[in-house]
């Protein structure tokens, strides 16, 4: 097994410094103070506009050129972010799917964090990779609809006083009229948290467009957090919006549709739940049944399960721990665009259940991430027939000792033997933080879809979310979807530097 130093070595040698040691040496380096910095908003006023209009109208070829220049004379990367997410809120709508060309909105928060997550001087590649990723998006729409989204119709926009009623009745009757003017409304008279926690109510509700319409909340909010409230009516409007996207049913509340059943029956699981819900205790027995009954339960039946064993004193956590290591499972059994949701939309319905403030709220969510995971069962068999692979692959594993260098090798040549490789790693003292900091630094280098970034960023921040006891497996259930030392570099960087260079 390979030593501490020499797995250090790798991390900063091997995988991470193929471009010798930089990634953007023509850009002034962006501090994770800085990233995170948020007592300081961005104001339209200030200029954000023009550079919203830039990114909008700027030919794809010559944008990073142009972004660069802007940065050089004095733009902050919390501005470059703002105007980031506005031109793609603009331009792009969320239907007739939240996902697809809307990656683009969905994208930033992931980038953001993959900044966050990176070296100072190469922070800002993330950004520029979904800058070009935006325009392509761009053109996707321009192309299907020619979309743009409209000025607030003013003479709608409710009071202070009637903005909170108006926005639930519209969204309870998926009224996206309403819910528009109501959202502005609520914008600007109700506090940041109010808002949040009215949108929570809806955002997983349902399982149209596999889990985006969760993530697309948990994403821009946590953008906002970064670039500022005062841009958030235009997003909250897109978000509304997106949330309300629904095919087939004039009212889905007056319907049965299949896609919103769940969430109505872990409603009425709720009263089984005790008061002291919280104090329970850990029960990796609780888990592992919760993973076995994953396999071939329905979506009501295992949040059954849940409800049950929250009753019988078991902590939340123990759930939550089933829901993520679940989702990895179904991951291993078909790597690919459902599988990969499964786990995006677990890291988004927990940061969700993690912040909101009603009690009921988040027993329901909780309820509803266990009820999603046979959702994603059934959608992955319409692809096509389920590995007979699960994470008992980790109770053995056949080779050598595996080091950090051959497990990135290997995620480029056999996922299923680079997953027990991993395991192995991890069980033997390998650091879970230089594997996770080696995936991070491979995705800048080799990134190639907003898919990377949102899987990247969700699975590796969700390693601290699993208890110890199943963190190892969870992490090397990401291999399925994550680079490998082998995949070839996206040409994003090259491209880059061609910029600044120029």
């Amino acid at each position: 097994m390979a030593s501490r130093s020499s797995r250090r070595q790798f991390v900063a040698g091997t995988a991470a410094g193929a471009i010798s040691g930089t990634f953007l040496p023509g850009l002034p380096p962006v501090t994770a103070d800085e990233a995170r910095k948020t007592s300081e908003i961005v104001r339209f006023g200030s200029g954000i506009e023009s550079l919203v209009r830039l990114i909008e109208e700027t030919p794809r070829e010559k944008l990073l050129e142009k972004t660069a220049a802007e940065i050089h004379a004095g733009r902050s990367y919390r501005e470059v972010l703002a105007a980031l997410l506005l031109a793609g809120i603009r331009n792009v709508q969320p239907r007739p799917s939240v996902g697809f060309k809307f990656h683009c909105v969905l994208v930033v928060n992931s980038c953001h964090l993959a900044s966050l997550s990176g070296p100072d001087e190469d922070r800002w590649l993330p950004i520029f990779w979904a800058l070009d990723y935006f325009k392509s998006s761009q053109a996707d729409e321009a192309r299907r609809s020619g979309w743009k989204m409209k000025p607030i119709r003013e003479s709608l926009v409710p009071d202070a006083l009637h903005a909170k009623q108006m926005f639930v009745e519209a969204m309870e009757t998926w009224d996206v009229e309403k819910a528009d003017a109501a959202t502005a409304g609520l914008v600007r008279t109700a506090g940041a948290t109010e808002v949040f926690n009215l949108f929570a109510q809806y955002a997983a509700r349902d399982y149209r467009s596999i889990g985006h319409k969760a993530i697309y909340l948990a994403n821009s909010w946590r953008a906002l957090q970064v670039i500022g409230w005062e841009f958030a009516e235009p997003v909250l409007r897109s978000l509304a919006f997106a949330l309300l996207n629904h095919s087939g049913e004039s009212r889905p509340d007056q319907s049965n549709h299949k896609a919103d059943l769940p969430w109505r029956k872990n409603a009425e699981l709720l009263e089984r739940i005790p008061e002291n819900w919280l104090n329970g205790k850990a029960d990796s027995g609780l888990t592992a049944s919760l993973i076995d009954s994953a396999r071939s339960a329905s979506e009501t039946d295992l949040s059954v399960v849940a409800a049950e064993g929250l009753k019988a004193g078991v902590s939340p956590q123990s759930i939550w721990d089933a829901a993520f290591v679940g989702a990895g499972e179904l991951l291993m059994k078909q790597p690919g665009i459902i599988g990969l949701h499964g786990l995006t939309t677990a890291n988004a319905v927990h940061y969700l259940y993690s912040n909101v403030r009603s009690t009921e709220l988040r027993q329901r969510l909780l309820l509803q991430g266990c009820s999603f995971g046979p959702m994603f069962r059934e959608s992955a068999k319409g692809r096509g027939k389920l590995a007979d692979r699960s994470i008992s692959i980790f109770e053995r594993h056949d080779g050598p000792d595996a080091s950090l260098e051959s497990v990135l090798q290997e995620i480029s040549k056999d996922r299923t033997r680079a997953a027990g490789m991993a395991h192995a790693y991890l069980s033997g003292g390998g650091s879970a933080y230089e594997l996770i900091a080696a995936a991070r630094r491979l995705l800048f280098l080799k990134g190639r879809d907003a898919h990377d970034y949102k899987f990247s960023s969700a699975v590796l921040e969700d390693y601290e979310h699993v208890s110890p006891a199943w963190r190892d497996r969870f992490l090397a259930l990401s291999v399925f979807n994550l680079k490998g030392s082998g995949h070839s570099d996206s040409g994003i960087v090259q491209r880059t530097r061609a910029a600044l260079d120029g």
